[in-house]
């Protein structure tokens, strides 16, 4: 779905500017959105990014949007200022969506007869391509020879010189790219870094000699911002929790936390392990996690259905157990590379029986970096599995985040202290919390068993042979009870929904997880047309706070539902929870992501 209905355009806010590149798979459109939104960080702007990309290796059509701005805003917003366009076809498919006076930025060796593909208000950036990118050859050759400069005439930099042009339209620091382009290219040879800060500089100059400048209508701090996708906070935030081993198997959008782990494994000193499957893998963090070492795992939903029995067995055998699962768009394989909101069901149904668990739902980046060592502080706690859930939009995208602290508390819960007799360790004792002592394999005096059966306080089975038996029928049951107390307590960490904005407003929209950044900005494009809304963004899913948010909800005037996906499911667990039924919903499960001036759209036409 465009992100502008009936495709309308927007007037271009001051402070806020929208690029978007579109190209075909393999022409580098990611990697410049990348470049553009570390330049914009790196001049001090708030930023966030939105990469809509194919399961190709080659070909289709790929494009990122990189929204920047010099005050708060939570999303890749709605609007088009610039699109850059690598190939033609990128300009009929998003040139309809450009901002009123935007601009076009395209190559015009390759790219003719523009008038007739374009509005007039449109501004048209052409650039020469060929005629630039020869210039850098030459001044390899000149530097280097020729034989060099042969083999650098074949390299693609049609990109490269037009984020040059790009940083002149917007007024922004040519330094400042270049210094991006050198953390980019870093580890390749010198000679191609200098190549392409050469590339960038000819778009630039091109680009004050022949175009009138843009601008952006923000100001610069210069003061960098972290540049970070939820992946890759979750990342760092288990790196920082202390966790020292993570098992993965490949699947999109789970695999970049595979990727920077796996980077970054021997400097933090973790084990990665690439398994053969999800069954695997899920197996090999419970082993991890049983001998004490802090365990994670991270799939999407297909590999996370595979993983539930051992989720559940983590649940009986009392072993901390931390999994995250990145939705994308489904049923079965759905669209690999597309976001969605409808694993909720899975995951709170996971595994057969009842047992205790605890789901996250980080909203941002910076929550995903939190959470993370919250998880296993949790796990390692209560003694249970703790599910994180993104989805593709949240683990995918770039967000701007002031900083991080990496000194995170690590509460490792209960453990056995010291040496035991060996005679009285009971793994599993009754206590008043429900968690009991946890000792590690091989401490000694603290012989235990880890069962997936139901057992005793020793760990001994009471199946089989035992089942049925009055004496063992009342062990399973204490047992059963031993186990779901823990979510009593556990219960009251879960901190308890809030309102975000205004206290009286005439709509308050609910969502849980990632909407919350297109949320709050279709708060404030309310705001601008003179309708207070305000928001409850769950991010604590289970245990549920039921009795708090029914009061919150309940004193609400209008409530919306918005989720990406088509049944509601998080509407149906605050139903189930509270009694509370939303009517009016939002729902998307087209693959593209909730869009701010969608919720406006929705919340007008709720009150």
């Amino acid at each position: 779905m465009e992100p502008l209905p009936e495709g309308k355009t927007q007037v271009r806010k001051k402070n806020n500017i929208q690029v978007r590149v579109g190209g075909a798979a393999g022409q580098g459109g990611a990697s410049t959105g990348e470049t553009i939104a570390k330049t914009f960080s790196r001049h001090g702007l708030n930023v966030c990014t939105y990469t809509s990309y194919q399961s190709a290796i080659r070909g289709g059509h790929n494009w990122i949007v990189v929204r920047a701005s010099d005050s708060e805003m939570q999303s890749q917003g709605d609007g088009l200022d610039i699109l850059i366009a690598l190939n033609h076809e990128t300009v009929e498919i998003h040139s309809s969506q450009i901002n009123e006076a935007g601009g076009l930025i395209f190559d015009s060796n390759s790219i003719r007869e523009i008038d007739s593909m374009i509005r007039p208000d449109i501004k048209k950036y052409g650039l020469p391509i060929n005629e630039l990118a020869a210039k850098s050859v030459n001044v390899i050759g000149e530097k280097y020879g020729k034989e060099l400069a042969q083999k650098f005439g074949k390299l693609p930099v049609q990109n490269t010189i037009m984020m040059g042009a790009l940083v002149k339209l917007l007024g922004l620091k040519f330094d400042v790219l270049a210094g991006v382009i050198e953390t980019i290219f870093g580890r390749k040879k010198a000679q191609v870094v200098e190549f392409n800060i050469d590339a960038a500089k000819k778009g630039y100059d091109y680009s004050e000699q022949n175009f009138q400048v843009y601008g952006s209508g923000m100001t610069f701090t210069s003061q960098p911002k972290i540049l970070i996708t939820g992946n890759q906070a979750l990342a760092l935030g288990a790196v920082a929790a202390g966790c020292k081993f993570y098992a993965a198997y490949p699947m999109s959008p789970a695999s970049s936390i595979l990727h920077w782990l796996a980077a970054h494994a021997r400097k933090y000193g973790l084990v990665v392990k690439q398994a053969e499957d999800e069954l695997a893998v899920v197996n090999m963090t419970i082993g991890a996690s049983h001998v004490g070492a802090r365990a994670m795992c991270a799939t999407s939903g297909g590999g996370f259905s595979l993983m539930t029995e051992s989720i559940s067995m983590a649940g009986m055998t009392e072993t901390p157990l931390v999994v995250v699962n990145c939705q994308r768009t489904g049923p079965s394989t759905g669209l690999p590379t597309k976001t969605e909101q409808a694993d909720l069901h899975l995951v709170m149904g996971a595994g057969q029986g009842d047992y205790p668990k605890i789901v996250l739902a980080p909203r941002t980046a910076e929550e995903c970096f939190l959470t993370a060592g919250e998880a296993f502080n949790l796990a390692d706690k209560y003694q249970c599995p703790v599910i994180i859930v993104l989805d593709l939009y949240l683990s995918e995208h770039y967000e701007t985040v002031e900083s991080l602290d990496l000194n995170v508390n690590v509460d490792r819960g209960l453990m056995v202290d010291g040496n035991g007799d060996g005679q009285d360790y009971k793994r599993y004792a009754m206590t008043d919390s429900g968690i009991s002592p946890r000792a590690i394999p091989g401490q000694p005096g603290h012989v235990f068993q880890a069962a997936s059966d139901e057992h005793d306080e020793s760990g001994n089975l009471v199946s089989d042979v035992l089942a049925g038996i009055p004496k063992y029928v009342e062990v399973r049951a204490r047992m059963m009870e031993k186990r779901m107390k823990k979510m009593e307590s556990a219960k009251d960490e879960m901190q308890p929904p809030k309102i975000w904005g205004a206290d009286q407003a005439a709509i308050t929209i609910v969502g849980w997880g990632s909407t919350w950044g297109q949320i709050k900005d279709a708060i404030t494009l309310l705001a601008e047309d003179g309708v207070t809304a305000n928001s409850i963004q769950f991010k604590y899913i289970w245990p549920f706070r039921d009795k708090e948010s029914e009061e919150l909800l309940r004193s609400c005037k209008n409530l919306l539902l918005v989720e990406g996906n088509y049944t509601g499911q998080f509407g149906k667990l605050i139903r189930q929870e509270t009694g509370i039924k939303i009517e009016n919903k939002l729902l998307k499960y087209d693959g593209e992501p909730i869009y701010p001036m969608e919720i406006a759209k929705k919340a007008k036409e709720v009150i």
